[in-house]
């Protein structure tokens, strides 16, 4: 029972990162909160995994390409357009559309994978559509036809769907690595990518104000929460851990609420409810369309 800790742990802190990033725009831009949390990363990291990512580094070069690819979208991305999707959107709408990832999963698997689409797919799909409709049109489908989707919203679907292309594209390549060799990798290769546009924009130093931040997204976030999450999905198994996952709107709407002082309204509550309830129907039903038991 005390390993179910792990990944509540893990999912805890996720959620507040949603939170945090949030409220990071207002205090250091994107590309600076970015590139310092994965730099700072790699830093930490280096004394753990360097010597033996150089001793393996035959195993390595060949795979550096895909390292990198995986590295943009999950680092590069992902995290950083969720950082510019704070600025213009509340975290609670943000924890709600990064709820919509496995079901992304599922369906990018169809192609990348080739796994045939299925029942749960097509209705999850159409189900968690409805909620993403509710939540963005705070809870009026007419009002989202004529007042369009918000840009950070918009945004935030851009880094979710990064996010599931990433996590589509570790299962297909399948880089034959230690995990946090793999990790290490794609953590430098983010910081060479991020750092043209941090060194465009004015340089931002480390304050008072924005080291909290980028403490929290650098070493729980970026090194702690991956680690439970690994160890969870060892010792529970990847259908048991992945249940917590359902736990990241709710924790994220909680976190804010206290933290950040935003409202919960109705229309996160529906929202967020459809989005979940389609992300369990694709991710439990797995028949194949087209392939229904005839009925006796």
């Amino acid at each position: 029972m005390r390993y179910y800790a792990l990944p509540l742990l893990a999912v805890l802190i996720y959620s507040g990162n949603t939170v945090v990033t949030r409220l990071a725009a207002d205090v250091i831009s994107p590309a600076a909160i970015t590139f310092y949390r994965w730099f700072f990363a790699a830093l930490l990291l280096t004394p753990f995994v360097a010597a033996g990512a150089w001793r393996n580094r035959q195993r390595i070069y060949p795979h550096l390409g895909k390292l990198a690819v995986l590295g943009i979208l999950g680092m590069v991305l992902y995290q950083g357009l969720a950082y510019i999707a704070g600025k213009s959107t509340p975290a609670t709408n943000m924890g709600i559309i990064a709820s919509l990832i496995p079901l992304m999963t599922v369906l990018l698997s169809m192609p990348l994978l080739r796994e045939p689409p299925t029942t749960g797919a097509l209705a999850g799909g159409l189900l968690s559509l409805t909620g993403l409709v509710v939540l963005i049109g705070h809870g009026s489908p007419a009002a989202l036809l004529s007042a369009g989707i918000g840009q950070g919203d918009l945004i935030m679907l851009a880094a979710s769907f990064a996010y599931a292309a990433y996590g589509v594209l570790v299962r297909k390549w399948a880089v034959p690595l230690p995990i946090w060799q793999s990790l290490y990798v794609q953590i430098w290769w983010a910081v060479l990518f991020l750092l043209p546009f941090f060194l465009s924009g004015p340089l931002e130093p480390l304050t008072a104000r924005n080291m909290p931040f980028i403490l929290y997204a650098t070493i729980p976030t970026s090194i702690l929460a991956p680690y439970l999450w690994m160890l969870a999905l060892k010792l529970l198994g990847a259908s048991q851990a992945s249940i917590f996952l359902n736990l990241v709107p709710l924790l994220t709407a909680l976190i804010a609420i206290l933290w950040a002082g935003e409202r919960l309204e109705y229309y996160h509550c529906i929202g967020g409810a459809l989005i979940l309830a389609g992300v369990a129907l694709a991710q439990r039903l797995k028949r194949p369309l087209g392939k229904w038991a005839p009925v006796t």
